[in-house]
C-alpha cells in the first residue's frame, strides 16, 4: 500500500494550501492528515470516513478542510488562514479491514510552512 502525498509548501500567514494523497489497493475506511513539529508528537489535523464523517483538531475548525474522492481513494485537506503555528510536516493517513483486521498507513510526508 502506498500513499502518495502531495501540496506542501511555503506560504505567508493568511494565504493557503491544498494538500492531497492519492492511496494505491483497494479502498479506506477513514483517510485523513496528521501533523509534526520538531521534538513533539504526531497530532491529528482532521479525519474522514468513507461516509465523509469527519473529525477535526480545535485548533483547526473552521479553517481547514477535510474531503475525499473515493473513486480514486484520494483525501485532500484544504487549509485556509493559515497560522505560523501550522507549520509542520503533515502526514498523511489511511486505515482499512482486511479480513476484520484493521491496517494503519502513513505516507512520506509534506511540508508546510507559514510564515508570519
Amino acid at each position: 500500500v502506498q500513499l502518495q502525498a502531495s501540496g506542501g509548501g511555503s506560504v505567508q500567514a493568511g494565504g493557503s494550501l491544498r494538500l492531497s494523497c492519492a492511496g494505491s489497493g483497494s479502498a479506506f475506511s477513514t483517510m485523513g492528515w496528521y501533523r509534526q513539529v520538531p521534538g513533539k508528537g504526531r497530532e491529528l489535523v482532521a479525519t474522514i470516513t468513507s461516509a465523509g464523517s469527519t473529525n477535526y483538531a480545535d485548533s483547526v475548525k473552521g479553517r481547514f478542510t477535510i474531503s475525499r474522492d473515493n473513486a480514486k481513494n484520494t483525501v485532500y485537506l484544504q487549509m485556509n488562514s493559515l497560522k505560523p503555528e501550522d507549520t509542520a510536516v503533515y502526514y498523511c493517513y489511511a486505515r482499512r479491514l482486511e479480513k476484520g483486521v484493521g491496517y494503519q498507513y502513513w505516507g512520506q510526508g509534506t511540508q508546510v510552512t507559514v510564515s508570519s
